[in-house]
């Protein structure tokens, strides 16, 4: 009798291209299921909350399994991390209900950007943070920020690629802090067109550089254009944080994740 198995991963995007499986094998979904597959000695495909570019990370991704294979959720994390490089670990798993999906039934996703703002990028940071030198306005970046909430068509911030049926997205969330080094960006949608994140970033940027006023963000969302905004943003310093679920799936009790306190999420957590 299938069963279904949520699992919450965490990795560090570095070394793949991104989560979806590719014919190289070097993705992170690859990883996992080969992993999966030594340890239940059957084919194990995944389906993610949110899939990942190159070179992003994720603290909380979230996927579902199907299985007929019986263990105690703590096997499932152990025996599978047994099999995964130190890069990607299973921090928990739980057995849900027939009607969780991983990515449907997700009500917002969250991400996180940390951008180290210093003369030299510290080697420590290197892959694990974004980086620019110049002097950044805080409150112009607040400021712009503060257009791109609610629903919009964000045609202007979505890759070429991407393959969403539509570029309506709702930002539920979008917060700039300054902590030393770190300006850490924490926005929370629905969902996310590809490379959005990035490109809102770019956008940002050029904002706290002083390049445009923060009312040129309304400019570039009304354009509908992706020519009309900044380039797409370094991929290091980006992190899936976490997925959102309705309460009666329980799924909270593993994720609570500090909207207010993202980079204490981010590196302090245990």
């Amino acid at each position: 009798m299938s069963r279904r198995i949520a699992l919450g991963i965490a990795y560090h995007g570095k070394s793949y291209l991104g989560w979806q499986t590719q014919p190289g094998g070097r993705t992170v979904q690859d990883t996992l299921e080969k992993a999966l597959a030594a340890f239940t000695c059957e084919a194990t495909p995944t389906i993610c909350a949110g899939r990942t570019d190159t070179g992003v990370h994720a603290r909380a991704q979230v996927v579902h399994i199907n299985t007929a294979i019986v263990r105690r959720m703590e096997s499932w994390v152990r025996g599978v991390n047994a099999h995964l490089p130190a890069d990607i670990t299973v921090r928990w798993a739980q057995e849900m209900p027939a009607d969780f999906h991983a990515r449907f039934s997700a009500t917002s996703r969250t991400y996180v950007y940390l951008l180290r703002n210093e003369r030299i990028l510290s080697p420590h940071w290197y892959g694990r943070a974004g980086w620019d030198f110049h002097p950044l306005d805080l409150d112009a970046m607040q400021r712009a920020a503060q257009y791109l909430l609610g629903e919009h068509d964000f045609s202007s911030f979505r890759s070429s690629q991407c393959q969403a049926a539509s570029p309506i997205r709702t930002i539920e969330h979008l917060n700039i802090v300054r902590q030393g080094a770190f300006f850490v960006f924490t926005l929370r949608a629905n969902a996310f067109l590809h490379h959005m994140v990035r490109n809102i970033l770019g956008c940002l940027l050029y904002v706290g550089k002083g390049r445009y006023p923060a009312d040129w963000m309304p400019q570039v969302m009304a354009a509908q254009d992706r020519k009309v905004a900044a380039p797409t943003f370094m991929a290091d310093g980006l992190y899936f944080a976490q997925a959102s679920y309705p309460a009666h799936f329980g799924l909270e009790q593993y994720d609570a994740f500090d909207l207010s306190r993202p980079l204490d999420a981010l590196l302090f957590e245990s």
